[in-house]
Protein backbone atom coordinates (compact mmCIF):
# COMPACT_ATOMS: atom_id res chain seq x y z
CA UNK A 1 0.00 0.00 0.00
CA UNK A 2 1.28 3.47 -0.87
CA UNK A 3 -0.67 6.55 1.41
CA UNK A 4 -1.04 9.44 -0.94
CA UNK A 5 -2.18 11.85 1.96
CA UNK A 6 -2.73 11.44 5.67
CA UNK A 7 -6.06 12.28 5.93
CA UNK A 8 -7.68 11.26 3.08
CA UNK A 9 -5.17 9.32 1.35
CA UNK A 10 -5.52 7.17 -2.00
CA UNK A 11 -4.06 3.51 -1.07
CA UNK A 12 -3.26 0.24 -3.11
CA UNK A 13 -3.54 -2.83 -1.74
CA UNK A 14 -3.26 -6.40 -3.00
CA UNK A 15 -6.17 -8.19 -3.87
CA UNK A 16 -7.02 -11.78 -5.63
CA UNK A 17 -6.46 -10.84 -9.29
CA UNK A 18 -4.09 -7.68 -8.73
CA UNK A 19 -4.21 -4.22 -7.12
CA UNK A 20 -7.36 -2.21 -5.93
CA UNK A 21 -8.05 1.22 -5.24
CA UNK A 22 -8.53 2.05 -1.80
CA UNK A 23 -10.14 5.27 0.59
CA UNK A 24 -9.07 5.93 3.30
CA UNK A 25 -10.37 8.65 5.64
CA UNK A 26 -9.64 9.34 9.14
CA UNK A 27 -12.17 10.28 11.28
CA UNK A 28 -13.38 14.14 12.60
CA UNK A 29 -13.25 13.31 16.15
CA UNK A 30 -11.75 11.53 18.28
CA UNK A 31 -10.89 7.94 17.39
CA UNK A 32 -12.36 5.27 19.07
CA UNK A 33 -10.64 3.08 17.28
CA UNK A 34 -13.13 1.36 14.55
CA UNK A 35 -12.63 0.52 11.06
CA UNK A 36 -15.85 1.19 8.92
CA UNK A 37 -15.10 -0.65 5.28
CA UNK A 38 -17.91 0.31 2.57
CA UNK A 39 -18.81 -1.29 -0.49
CA UNK A 40 -20.30 0.28 -3.69
CA UNK A 41 -23.20 -0.49 -5.69
CA UNK A 42 -23.09 -2.83 -8.54
CA UNK A 43 -20.20 -1.78 -11.27
CA UNK A 44 -22.15 -2.93 -13.92
CA UNK A 45 -24.72 -0.06 -13.67
CA UNK A 46 -22.13 2.59 -12.52
CA UNK A 47 -21.23 1.95 -9.44
CA UNK A 48 -18.26 3.21 -7.79
CA UNK A 49 -16.37 3.91 -4.03
CA UNK A 50 -17.67 7.95 -4.89
CA UNK A 51 -21.11 6.59 -5.00
CA UNK A 52 -23.27 9.61 -3.34
CA UNK A 53 -24.79 7.29 -0.45
CA UNK A 54 -21.08 5.22 0.01
CA UNK A 55 -19.53 8.91 0.12
CA UNK A 56 -22.61 9.33 2.95
CA UNK A 57 -21.94 6.16 5.17
CA UNK A 58 -17.85 7.36 5.08
CA UNK A 59 -19.23 10.72 6.51
CA UNK A 60 -21.26 9.06 8.98
CA UNK A 61 -18.07 7.26 9.87
CA UNK A 62 -15.88 9.94 10.45
CA UNK A 63 -18.65 12.06 12.17
CA UNK A 64 -19.02 8.89 15.05
CA UNK A 65 -15.09 8.71 15.44
CA UNK A 66 -14.24 6.19 13.12
CA UNK A 67 -11.79 5.55 9.92
CA UNK A 68 -13.80 5.13 6.69
CA UNK A 69 -12.57 2.99 4.24
CA UNK A 70 -14.06 3.01 0.45
CA UNK A 71 -12.65 0.92 -2.24
CA UNK A 72 -13.40 -0.17 -6.11
CA UNK A 73 -14.30 -2.94 -6.56
CA UNK A 74 -12.18 -5.27 -9.75
CA UNK A 75 -12.50 -4.00 -13.20
CA UNK A 76 -13.79 -0.59 -11.46
CA UNK A 77 -11.69 2.93 -11.44
CA UNK A 78 -7.73 1.79 -10.70
CA UNK A 79 -8.76 -1.45 -9.54
CA UNK A 80 -7.25 -4.49 -11.37
CA UNK A 81 -9.76 -7.30 -12.86
CA UNK A 82 -13.31 -7.42 -14.57
CA UNK A 83 -16.77 -8.11 -12.59
CA UNK A 84 -17.16 -11.59 -11.47
CA UNK A 85 -20.72 -11.34 -10.26
CA UNK A 86 -20.45 -10.87 -6.50
CA UNK A 87 -18.43 -14.30 -5.97
CA UNK A 88 -14.84 -12.21 -6.84
CA UNK A 89 -15.98 -8.95 -5.17
CA UNK A 90 -16.51 -10.68 -1.60
CA UNK A 91 -12.91 -12.24 -2.52
CA UNK A 92 -12.17 -8.30 -2.73
CA UNK A 93 -13.77 -7.04 0.43
CA UNK A 94 -11.77 -9.66 2.47
CA UNK A 95 -8.39 -8.43 0.47
CA UNK A 96 -9.17 -4.94 1.84
CA UNK A 97 -10.06 -6.08 5.48
CA UNK A 98 -6.94 -7.50 5.45
CA UNK A 99 -4.53 -5.26 3.80
CA UNK A 100 -5.83 -2.14 4.91
CA UNK A 101 -7.22 -2.19 8.73
CA UNK A 102 -5.57 -1.91 11.82
CA UNK A 103 -5.56 -5.36 13.43
CA UNK A 104 -6.23 -3.53 16.88
CA UNK A 105 -9.22 -1.57 15.90
CA UNK A 106 -13.11 -3.19 15.81
CA UNK A 107 -14.74 -4.00 12.25
CA UNK A 108 -17.47 -2.64 10.30
CA UNK A 109 -18.63 -3.66 7.48
CA UNK A 110 -21.12 -1.67 5.30
CA UNK A 111 -22.40 -1.50 1.76
CA UNK A 112 -25.02 -0.07 -0.72
CA UNK A 113 -27.16 -2.33 -2.62
CA UNK A 114 -25.18 -5.09 -4.59
CA UNK A 115 -22.08 -3.52 -1.98
CA UNK A 116 -24.67 -4.62 1.02
CA UNK A 117 -25.17 -8.09 -0.90
CA UNK A 118 -20.80 -8.02 -0.67
CA UNK A 119 -21.03 -6.92 2.98
CA UNK A 120 -23.57 -9.56 4.13
CA UNK A 121 -21.69 -12.73 2.28
CA UNK A 122 -18.36 -11.98 3.15
CA UNK A 123 -20.18 -11.74 7.32
CA UNK A 124 -21.85 -14.79 6.64
CA UNK A 125 -18.42 -16.18 5.23
CA UNK A 126 -16.03 -14.77 8.44
CA UNK A 127 -18.72 -16.22 11.19
CA UNK A 128 -18.34 -19.78 9.06
CA UNK A 129 -14.44 -19.84 8.69
CA UNK A 130 -14.43 -18.28 12.47
CA UNK A 131 -12.51 -15.13 10.80
CA UNK A 132 -11.93 -11.45 12.18
CA UNK A 133 -16.07 -11.10 12.68
CA UNK A 134 -17.32 -7.81 12.15
CA UNK A 135 -18.58 -5.72 15.27
CA UNK A 136 -21.62 -4.46 13.27
CA UNK A 137 -23.16 -4.25 10.29
CA UNK A 138 -24.20 -1.70 8.06
CA UNK A 139 -26.64 -2.76 5.05
CA UNK A 140 -28.31 -0.44 3.19
CA UNK A 141 -30.70 -1.11 0.17
CA UNK A 142 -30.02 -4.70 1.01
CA UNK A 143 -31.40 -6.59 -2.63
CA UNK A 144 -33.00 -9.83 -0.89
CA UNK A 145 -33.80 -10.94 -4.24
CA UNK A 146 -30.40 -12.42 -5.09
CA UNK A 147 -30.81 -15.96 -4.84
CA UNK A 148 -27.46 -15.85 -2.41
CA UNK A 149 -29.67 -14.21 0.42
CA UNK A 150 -31.93 -16.43 0.74
CA UNK A 151 -28.71 -19.15 1.58
CA UNK A 152 -27.16 -16.88 4.16
CA UNK A 153 -27.40 -17.99 7.62
CA UNK A 154 -28.55 -15.23 10.60
CA UNK A 155 -25.65 -12.82 10.89
CA UNK A 156 -24.40 -12.82 14.26
CA UNK A 157 -23.21 -8.92 14.32
CA UNK A 158 -25.43 -5.89 15.45
CA UNK A 159 -26.72 -4.90 12.26
CA UNK A 160 -28.85 -1.13 10.89
CA UNK A 161 -30.77 -1.95 7.69
CA UNK A 162 -32.01 1.34 6.04
CA UNK A 163 -34.50 1.21 3.25
CA UNK A 164 -36.42 3.70 0.88
CA UNK A 165 -39.83 3.20 1.44
CA UNK A 166 -40.33 3.86 -2.39
CA UNK A 167 -37.07 2.07 -3.82
CA UNK A 168 -37.51 1.25 -7.43
CA UNK A 169 -35.14 -1.39 -7.42
CA UNK A 170 -35.06 -3.39 -4.07
CA UNK A 171 -38.49 -4.39 -2.86
CA UNK A 172 -39.12 -2.65 0.78
CA UNK A 173 -41.99 -5.22 1.29
CA UNK A 174 -39.56 -8.38 0.65
CA UNK A 175 -36.71 -6.28 2.93
CA UNK A 176 -39.22 -6.63 5.31
CA UNK A 177 -40.09 -10.20 5.36
CA UNK A 178 -36.22 -11.01 4.92
CA UNK A 179 -35.54 -9.56 8.45
CA UNK A 180 -38.74 -10.89 10.01
CA UNK A 181 -37.56 -14.42 8.97
CA UNK A 182 -34.22 -14.18 8.88
CA UNK A 183 -32.90 -11.60 10.76
CA UNK A 184 -35.64 -10.64 13.83
CA UNK A 185 -33.10 -8.93 15.90
CA UNK A 186 -31.72 -6.27 13.20
CA UNK A 187 -32.49 -2.08 13.70
CA UNK A 188 -34.61 -1.55 10.29
CA UNK A 189 -35.09 2.29 9.85
CA UNK A 190 -37.22 3.56 6.41
CA UNK A 191 -36.71 6.32 4.82
CA UNK A 192 -39.96 7.66 2.59
CA UNK A 193 -37.32 8.23 -0.80
CA UNK A 194 -36.36 6.02 -3.23
CA UNK A 195 -33.44 4.12 -4.35
CA UNK A 196 -30.73 6.68 -3.86
CA UNK A 197 -31.97 8.58 -0.91
CA UNK A 198 -32.64 11.12 -2.93
CA UNK A 199 -33.61 14.20 -0.29
CA UNK A 200 -32.74 12.04 2.43
CA UNK A 201 -28.77 11.65 2.35
CA UNK A 202 -28.24 13.66 5.38
CA UNK A 203 -30.92 12.40 7.28
CA UNK A 204 -29.22 8.84 5.83
CA UNK A 205 -25.83 10.35 7.41
CA UNK A 206 -26.96 11.17 10.73
CA UNK A 207 -29.31 7.87 11.72
CA UNK A 208 -25.99 5.83 10.72
CA UNK A 209 -23.47 8.19 12.90
CA UNK A 210 -25.88 7.69 15.76
CA UNK A 211 -26.40 4.26 15.30
CA UNK A 212 -22.66 3.39 15.03
CA UNK A 213 -21.99 5.45 18.18
CA UNK A 214 -25.01 3.59 20.18
CA UNK A 215 -23.57 0.83 19.30
CA UNK A 216 -19.82 0.74 19.74
CA UNK A 217 -18.59 3.75 21.74
CA UNK A 218 -16.85 2.68 24.82
CA UNK A 219 -18.16 1.88 27.77
CA UNK A 220 -19.09 4.72 29.67
CA UNK A 221 -18.33 7.31 27.22
CA UNK A 222 -20.46 10.35 27.42
CA UNK A 223 -21.17 9.91 30.76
Amino acid sequence: MQVMSETEGVLRTDGPVGPLEVRSESPRTESIGVDVVICHPHPLHGGTMDNKVVHTLARAARDAGMRAVRFNFRGVGASAGVHDDGVGEVEDLLAVVDGCTESGHRLVLAGFSFGAWVAAAATARLQQAGGRLPAALVLVAPPVQYPGFAGLPPLAPPTLVVQGDDDEVVDAAAVGRWLRERQPAVRLQTFATGHFFHGVLPELKAETARWLLETLSPPGAGG
